[in-house]
């Protein structure tokens, strides 16, 4: 199953939204990592084996190629595309559930992927 790492760019509401549907997921602002560069917030998630979610695809795109020439872990990237409204914390949750389901054993090192709504 995927583990999520909620980058400090999204609402530590996504993150109770998600839990309450059963996924593994923690947030930057409920482990006291705000104001960390991308690099550190990547390769924490890395470490705990946890993709990180993120609306910062211009960074998280190019860093994550960057960790695959450098051979630094990497779990995944998924981005949250401008489509999901930054208040839409239950929409966001959902896609992730989906996104989970979707890949049951995971994702491989290095991919990057944008989230996508659930269709209902």
């Amino acid at each position: 199953m995927i583990r999520y790492f909620l980058d400090e760019d999204l609402s530590q509401d996504i993150a109770v939204a998600a839990r309450s549907l059963g996924l593994d997921l923690e947030s930057a602002h409920e482990l006291n990592r705000r104001s960390l560069d991308d690099a550190a917030q990547l390769l924490f998630a890395a470490q705990r084996g946890h993709c990180l979610v993120s609306r910062n695809a211009r960074d998280f795109r190019p860093l994550s190629i960057e960790f695959q020439q450098q051979a630094l872990p990497h779990a995944g990237v998924l981005l949250v595309p401008p489509s999901f409204r930054g208040n839409e914390f239950m929409a966001i949750a959902l896609a992730l559930a989906g996104y989970a389901r979707h890949y049951p054993d995971g994702i491989p090192a290095y991919f990057v992927d944008y989230l996508r709504p659930t269709r209902r």
